[in-house]
């Protein structure tokens, strides 16, 4: 987090951001110096050439969809070499059965799609022999990395693994473009993709580069000519980055809640580790595992005020945060996806977090229908921003294994807080699932003995029968 934070307000300090920042603008925004002095911050922040930061990105999605048709023309092919990409990007590609014929996938505009598997299947990580390969010169426009599991039961990759795939791909052709989708990866390590040579990154700012207070908005970082296309496909052709009114309370929240980032980010990462203690406790699977039960004393051990006199244990890397820094899976992953195993139980479990949300805490929340996903989805996420699961949600398609993807948490106490009452819902739940059973046991073993009875006085009858025939 120190280092975060370090290089957060070193991008601020080298942008020579003021209060004249935070004035806004109306109409067509042209001049903006806030709107220019943010994309400078997170140019900086993303080891990138350039960027652009906007509250018109409605979603992650949206900031990434900017980027791949800024990108791609009919001919060109889409390869996804981290598996099968987010729920809602199936759309955008246009994949088989996803999306509305009309609206301009991918697909329709004769971009192929091909995706290498993870190795192994569903659960994996990269396939990194396949990746020497899988480019076809001529042919493969973008290679897209997805670094977050997303909804699928895989681990997070780090900013290392995006520096393999594109010195991999390079290699192959160096002019493909490599595109990540940098959503939950903000601000979790020391450096970000533009850093390791990756040619675009998107993500969206109601989730880590937010710090739970942007209202709105998403990014699109990268090569200077790659984010003007961008920007040009995210508006229109001519109308360039200099353009897009931006209120002045709006573009200071965004500018608070970018600094806010690595706290924000650094909290959520510890709730994430508690989630996984407690529910692997509770005998649930959890990914990424949790540290083993020696490496959490050594960090607690460490953190504790009197375990050691050396000034170094005070000081933002030392001492406590070095020890906890142990308990994160490497790379660290913003999200902890716990395996329920039922549709009840996970409804349980959504319900519970729900009851311990500042926002909304009344709702029962249900499985429905929600734009972009093909299965009905469950959201825990009472928050003061419509969506931003930075500040703590639990959701998840209900499908099977049922499981749902814990994230956020402006202070990791609040998911002690949320646990408490998660797994309160889910040990009722499991009772009753055993009342259940055992009632359905004995309703069985109260057919059997009368289907065993029946039959007893039906060889009785029979006998009856045969000694009348006989006398």
């Amino acid at each position: 987090m120190h280092a975060n934070l370090s290089r957060c307000q070193r991008a601020f300090r080298d942008a020579r951001v003021g209060p004249h920042h935070f004035a806004g603008s109306t109409g067509y925004g042209h001049g903006d110096q806030g709107r220019e002095a943010l994309d400078s911050v997170v140019a900086a922040l993303m080891g990138a050439e350039s960027a652009i930061v906007r509250p018109h990105l409605m979603s992650g999605t949206h900031a990434i969809a900017a980027g791949l048709f800024a990108v791609l023309r009919p001919g060109d092919e889409l390869l996804a070499v981290a598996g099968a990409p987010y729920d809602t990007m199936e759309e955008v590609i246009g994949l088989p059965g996803r999306g509305t014929p009309g609206h301009g996938s991918l697909r329709e505009w004769g971009v192929s799609y091909r995706q290498l598997e993870l190795c192994p299947p569903r659960t994996g990580g990269v396939d990194w022999e396949r990746l020497e390969t899988c480019v076809v010169p001529g042919l493969t426009r973008v290679v897209h990395v997805q670094r977050s599991c997303g909804y699928a039961l895989r681990p997070t990759l780090g900013v290392a693994d995006v520096g393999r795939i594109v010195a991999s791909v390079k290699r192959q052709d160096p002019s493909v473009v490599v595109a990540v989708d940098n959503c939950y990866g903000e601000f979790t390590e020391r450096l970000e993709p533009c850093a390791v040579g990756a040619d675009l990154a998107m993500g969206s700012l109601i989730k880590n580069a937010g710090g739970t207070l942007a209202p709105c908005g998403g990014y699109v970082a990268g090569r200077r000519e790659l984010v003007a296309a961008a920007a040009a496909r995210m508006s229109a052709p001519g109308v360039g980055t200099d353009a897009g009114a931006v209120d002045g309370a709006t573009m200071r929240l965004i500018f608070q809640g970018l600094f806010m980032g690595p706290q924000a980010t650094g909290e959520a990462l510890k709730g994430g580790r508690l989630v996984a203690e407690v529910m692997a406790r509770e005998g649930y699977a959890v990914v990424p595992a949790p540290a083993s039960a020696s490496a959490a004393f050594a960090a607690l051990s460490s953190s504790s005020p009197s375990s050691s006199s050396s000034s170094s244990s005070s000081l933002p890397d030392g001492g406590g945060a070095a020890a906890f820094a142990s308990l994160l899976p490497d790379p660290p992953s913003m999200i902890t996806a716990v395996e329920l195993g039922t549709r009840r139980r996970m409804v349980a479990f959504c319900r519970g977090v729900q009851r311990a949300c500042p926002v909304g805490s009344y709702v029962v929340p249900e499985p429905g229908v929600t734009a972009g996903y093909a299965d009905e989805v469950i959201f825990a996420d009472g928050t003061f921003v419509d969506g931003s699961t930075a500040e703590l949600s639990a959701d998840g398609p209900v499908r099977a294994p049922y499981v749902v993807y814990c994230q956020g948490g402006t202070h990791w106490t609040h998911w002690a807080l949320a646990l408490e009452s998660a797994v309160e819902e889910l040990r009722a739940e499991r009772r009753r699932e055993e009342e259940e059973e055992e009632e359905g046991a004995g309703e069985a073993a109260r057919r059997e003995g009368r289907r065993r009875a029946a039959g007893e006085a039906a060889a009785a009858r029979r006998a009856a029968v045969a000694a009348a025939a006989r006398s």
